[in-house]
């Protein structure tokens, strides 16, 4: 089969490759053959693509990528739960070995504490830009077929809905009653958030780079937000003043670091800032500690960091793209503004991407046929 792969990365002079490995076979009676419909690209794929940092599994110099992934099961073990012709997605991160990881142990591995835990396609397992992959059932999620055209977005859809479910456990401490969320970036991520926000009743502002004419802006616009280009305005303390109103719950989605500090100062008494973007280790800022020390604490503020997601969260994220096509139909298809085949990837230039990139493995005229048609799937999430 065909893979993408970031090679001799234990080697230190990598490339990325379009190559032909071996076929998974099924080993165990809970593994599953996905054949892969779609990968989706973010950031992170970014990063590796263009830095080239992945991890490799063990003993292996080469690394498939790839992480938000839509397939349908081809071949089933006979204890793995699932049949053939279903649509699925799989969770990212997988447990460490760790046995005082009390997380990891309990089913929480994105809330490890060893650092010692597995990604897929990211640290120290293949990813899903190929034409198959084995995965041990417990770790697919089954989708429904309504969410056909839009199952990978299942992956970065967990990931708001995994910080939301966070953040109404942390404001358990107190009455709150949000009713204003700010948005930080117009990324696939931003754009995500801004629109989850919208559906849970929360009036939206995005604040980001992009200009009032571009395709970001009128997704805001489209879902009921208000879009504030960065580069007008005074920055974002002088928006965030000329609002008139607290700032309630805070997302930042840019991973620009010195936003995040100036977040924490817009930010209303008993508000909370979540911060998703990663930040690169070597910026330095000056800033008025002892100030925003005692806006933290006086005013009860909080601030929490959340990365990769659980079942629980893709079960969620499911739902919620349910709700969003069936609110604002039409929205998540323009949120996708690139799609490629699997020979395009190792030439492939990120800056031509205005949001959203999706790697189509097999066409999608074709997906239905693959598929087995049900919408009866049992969930177990939190809205």
């Amino acid at each position: 089969m065909k893979a993408i792969r970031v090679k001799q990365l234990r080697q230190g002079n990598p490339s990325i490759a379009l190559e032909t490995v071996d076929d998974p076979v099924i080993t165990h009676p809970q593994e599953v053959i996905v054949k892969v419909l779609a990968v989706g690209l973010d950031g992170t794929d970014k990063e590796i693509l263009q830095e080239k940092y992945g991890v490799p599994p063990q003993g292996e110099d080469d690394l498939t990528t790839g992480h938000e992934s839509l397939g349908v099961v081809a071949e089933a073990g006979a204890e793995s739960g699932f049949q053939a012709g279903d649509l699925v997605t799989a969770i990212v991160r997988r447990p460490c070995r760790n046995q005082s990881c009390v997380n990891c142990r309990n089913g929480h591995s994105d809330f490890c504490q060893t650092g010692e835990f597995v990604e897929r396609g990211i640290k120290g397992a293949h990813g899903f830009l190929s034409e198959y992959y084995r995965e041990d059932g417990r770790y697919l999620v089954q989708v429904p077929t309504d969410l056909l055209e839009h199952g990978v977005l299942v992956e970065p859809q967990s990931i708001v809905e995994k910080v939301w479910d966070q953040v109404l456990r942390v404001q358990q401490r107190l009455i709150w009653e949000p009713k204003t969320a700010l948005i930080l970036g117009s990324g696939p991520l931003g754009l995500l958030a801004a629109i989850t926000c919208r559906l849970l009743g929360l009036d939206v502002h995005v604040w980001s780079k992009s200009p009032q004419d571009s395709l970001q802006a009128q997704l805001v616009k489209d879902c009921g937000g208000v879009y504030q280009t960065a580069d007008e305005g005074g920055g974002l303390t002088a928006y965030a003043e000329g609002l008139g109103k607290p700032i309630d719950f805070v997302l930042e989605c840019t991973g620009f670091s010195p936003l995040a500090f100036e977040a924490m100062v817009v930010l209303a008494p008993n508000g909370v800032l979540a911060l998703l973007g990663v930040t690169p280790a070597d910026r330095k800022l000056e800033i008025s500690s002892d100030m925003l020390n005692q806006s933290m604490v006086l005013e009860n503020k909080c601030v929490i960091g959340s990365v990769n997601a659980a079942r629980k969260d893709f079960e969620t994220a499911i739902y919620r793209l349910q709700q969003m096509e069936r609110v604002y139909p039409g929205w998540l298809d323009r949120l996708v503004t690139n799609r490629m085949k699997l020979e395009a990837v190792p030439k492939l230039d990120f800056a031509s991407i205005p949001i959203k990139a999706v790697v189509d493995i097999v066409p999608m005229e074709q997906w239905r046929g693959l598929v087995k048609q049900t919408n009866e799937v049992e969930y177990s999430f939190s809205v």
